[in-house]
């Protein structure tokens, strides 16, 4: 095993990381610019795993994507078939381009990581074979590998969808609802509807390219027919890879501050903020730099993180930190992750001999003194990064395979060391 020694913190942080661009936002302004009417840059766009694989499959369906210093630019082309996607582990890639891959003129077909092949697909499968789009499937159903049978356009319609496991599975369809014939009314059927925030972040990117978006009835998006426009645009950081800096400030005691940081965003790690401060932080907004002050000192909560589950595995790992028991709610989805993350932190956090018991839709962290071990990360990027934030504390903490974190945040041990030594390390 590639086995990295996690560092520990020698004293009070007082850092500036510089974070890079969100992937969610790269990915759906790569999708949205790929079948737009006109060329459109990304400024400030990821380079990481998961955006390479998404400007790579979209260059395989017809798109150009040339690099203009840190920029992309996009000149977007006819949807074509005859393409292989390799969707890695990227659940953005593998959910929001088959129906992109329903308007090509010929077969696409999808597959990716052994790990891939676990990640739910029906939904999206179940969805385009309601719009008359043929889908083959290769192996265990609802799953990688499949084909996608483009003919060109796609008439589109109504469409009913359980997005229980993934907002993804929304999200991916509405992107390219617009380019459907008759566009697209979709409803969502299950119980919960986990991460609403990454909707709202695809309907209003799709606004700001000029389509028409009606999500005034709840579970239920109505997208009209019409152009998208091409246009300049820059990523934000992405605030959910800032989690482990910003709660490094809880862990280690000082500051740490996160340059670019919105005053308004669809990003699930807007609200990190208020979590902190509830864990027992501090935060400040100065202009676009949020800062996190800690004392040392964590306070277990009870969180419902269905909005923004993709922090609990950061806040599953301060959790063992803290002066008393956590209860983070919410997550049943996390099962169907890059790995089952619910599963995966139970096993490491008592692989370190501290205490975490599934349930139904979450953790309970109770805080047990923990001790050196290998914290296994399962492919994972916010496994990893979750294990480094435990080593802050605990000596001899071993991440296998930390370069995992280039899923969506390259340079990660780079940012982390810079971090400790109090200085900015640019990505």
């Amino acid at each position: 095993m590639d086995l990295w020694t996690a560092p520990l913190a020698g004293g009070p942080l007082d850092a500036l990381v510089d974070v890079p661009g969100s992937k969610s936002l790269t990915n759906r302004y790569l999708v949205l610019a790929a079948l737009a009417e006109a060329p459109g840059r990304l400024r400030g766009a990821l380079r990481s795993r998961d955006t390479l694989l998404m400007a790579a499959a979209l260059t395989s369906l017809g798109a150009r994507i040339d690099d203009d210093g840190g920029d992309w630019v996009v000149t977007p082309g006819p949807v074509a078939g005859g393409a292989d996607v390799d969707c890695g582990l990227a659940g953005t890639v593998m959910r929001f381009l088959p129906a992109v891959a329903a308007l090509a003129d010929g077969p696409v077909r999808f597959d990716g990581d052994d790990a891939a092949r676990t990640r739910p697909m029906g939904p999206v499968v179940a969805a385009l074979r309601t719009l008359g789009v043929r889908v083959d499937e290769h192996g265990r159903v609802g799953h990688l590998p499949f084909t996608v049978h483009g003919r060109g356009s796609v008439g589109g319609g109504q469409v009913d969808v359980d997005a229980s496991e993934s907002s993804q599975f929304v999200s991916g369809l509405l992107l390219a609802a617009a380019r459907f014939e008759r566009g697209l009314t979709l409803r969502h059927t299950g119980r919960t509807l986990p991460s609403l925030p990454h909707i709202e972040m695809t309907v209003a990117l799709l606004r700001e390219a000029g389509v028409v978006v009606d999500d005034s009835r709840p579970a239920i998006w109505q997208v009209s027919p019409g152009p998208i426009t091409g246009r300049d645009v820059r990523v934000e950081p992405d605030l959910s890879n800032a989690a482990p800096f910003l709660c490094a400030a809880l862990v280690a005691g000082g500051t740490v501050r996160v340059p670019g940081w919105p005053t308004s965003t669809t990003q699930p790690g807007g609200l990190l903020p208020g979590i902190l401060e509830r864990m027992g932080g501090s935060t400040r907004l100065d202009g676009d730099v949020l800062s996190a002050t800690g004392t040392g000192r964590i306070h277990g909560v009870d969180l419902d993180l269905h909005a923004a589950g993709e922090v609990a595995p950061t806040i599953a790992a301060l959790a063992t930190l803290a002066d008393s028991p956590t209860r983070l709610r919410g997550i049943a989805h996390l099962r169907g992750h890059e790995t089952d993350r619910l599963a995966a932190l139970a096993a490491e956090i008592t692989r370190l001999g501290g205490q975490a018991e599934q349930t139904a839709d979450g953790l309970v962290i109770t805080p047990r003194p923990l001790s050196a071990g290998t914290w296994h990360t399962y492919e994972d990027h916010r496994m990893a990064t979750a294990g480094a934030l435990i080593g802050l504390r605990v000596p001899g903490v071993e991440v296998e395979d930390v370069a995992t974190t280039a899923k969506t945040l390259p340079g990660f041990v780079g940012l982390w060391d810079g971090m400790l030594a109090g200085s900015a390390v640019p990505v």
